[in-house]
């Protein structure tokens, strides 16, 4: 099978533990008393269970994002063992807090590999994240199943990426607004990795497409301060906003920008990471009326995603609400699932050797892994932030797109990679 990983377009480089980690796939060098240096895999599969991981941010700046994540995880994994388990084997869960540090995902990641002996990891959030986390997997031949949107320019043999690649988000979000007649943009975002690429995918676009850009701000991961920025959208008067702010900076920046006099009627924002979640934290009133760009929403009229609602609800309470990242995290599961029985074995090498062309009917809809790059055909969505703090599709693609996390296929974005 053709295999056509590449590096990532930022390398991020991490020090845990007396770990010196780059995220470029080098070997982990161990330092006197340091954390066990990389080796055979430690899985044991000879009882009646398997040791499985998560870690997600349970506290920090993107808990608001990533607590629901884990509560996900935790009833897809109840629901696998319900029905049997996997290869016959229950399920064990082993759950750690990523606590929104880059290096502490990594110091867990390296836990649940080395100490824990799991057979696969579920989470990572934010992208600097799961480039911290990336060598881990790759120097232990290990999995990782990253639920969660993401910027693209990378891709790993030891990472399954169940979120959307940016020809499956960002990408359809700019045709999107060039349809609404856009052709001028502010762009604002949280600053890390993500947000920065994001942008310039952005800006590659544009400069393609006629499309002006008035002003480009970030601020700090959970920042808090966006006067100055939300009076520099309104005297630049944008046809738009392009949003890649996360976490708890959501809630001020959509306070600021209604209480600078802006609104969907005169200068709507698209979001990249405004799901259902997010809206309850934000107010619907405050951000009713903008868009959002996802390939899952609540509103979604299929029989799998009304039994995923109903399922999360009987859990955690009626008031409670479905999302993208949830949804793609959800579904990393019963592919990770799909893959082993496909393999008829737990071993990464196996489980990646028999990843293509695995299929899900997951709440987004039916969902197809791409072995040559690890990424999975997704429905790209645009919806309407309404009263009701529910997003209802307003576009979407007709059918899965498949990924191109380099974006290969797009002339202007040529420069965007650096392959």
């Amino acid at each position: 099978m053709r295999r056509s990983y590449g590096t990532a377009a930022t390398i991020a480089v991490v020090t845990v533990a007396g770990l010196v980690l780059s995220s470029c796939g080098s070997r982990a060098s161990d330092t006197a008393g340091g954390a066990p240096a990389p080796g055979a895999s430690c899985l044991d599969t000879s009882g009646p269970s398997v040791k499985v991981g998560t870690v997600n941010s349970l506290s920090g700046a993107t808990a608001i994002n990533e607590v629901v994540i884990r509560d996900v995880t935790e009833m897809a994994i109840e629901q696998i063992n319900a029905d049997g388990g996997v290869l016959g084997k229950q399920l064990e869960l082993i759950s750690e807090d990523g606590a929104s540090e880059p290096a502490v995902f990594a110091e867990k990641a390296q836990k649940l590999v080395r100490s824990d002996c799991v057979a696969a990891v579920f989470g990572g959030y934010t992208s600097a994240s799961r480039k911290a986390m990336l060598p881990v997997f790759e120097d232990d031949d290990a999995l990782l199943y990253y639920g969660t949107y993401y910027e693209g320019m990378e891709a790993s043999p030891n990472i399954f990426y169940t979120g959307a690649a940016p020809n499956q988000q960002t990408v359809p979000a700019l045709e999107f607004l060039v349809e609404q007649g856009v052709t001028s943009l502010y762009l604002v975002g949280s600053d890390y990795v993500y947000p920065r690429t994001s942008n310039a995918i952005v800006k590659a676009f544009a400069e393609a497409h006629g499309i002006e850009i008035k002003g480009e701000d970030y601020v700090p991961l959970g920042g808090t301060e966006f006067s100055t920025i939300a009076n520099k959208i309104r005297a630049a008067q944008p046809d738009a906003v392009f949003n890649v702010v996360v976490g708890d900076s959501l809630v001020p920046f959509f306070r600021e920008y209604r209480n600078s006099g802006m609104s969907p009627d005169n200068i709507p924002v698209i979001s990249m990471s405004v799901g259902e979640e997010e809206i309850r934290s934000i107010g619907a009133a405050t951000v009713a009326g903008n868009w959002s760009t996802w390939n899952y929403f609540q509103t979604l009229d299929s029989p799998e995603n009304a039994a995923f609602v109903a399922e999360f609800r009987a859990r955690h309470g009626v008031d409670r609400v479905t999302s993208d990242a949830m949804e793609s995290a959800y579904t990393s599961i019963f592919l990770w699932r799909e893959m082993v029985e496909k393999a008829g074995s737990f071993d990464a090498a196996a489980v990646r050797e028999a990843a293509d062309g695995v299929t899900f009917d997951a709440p987004e809809g039916r969902v197809t892994v791409d072995g040559d790059n690890n990424h999975i055909f997704k429905t790209a969505r645009i919806g309407e932030i309404r009263d009701d703090g529910l997003i209802h599709a307003v576009w979407d693609s007709g059918e899965p797109i498949r990924p191109d996390p380099f974006l290969d296929g797009y002339d202007w974005a040529a420069e965007l990679s650096g392959r």
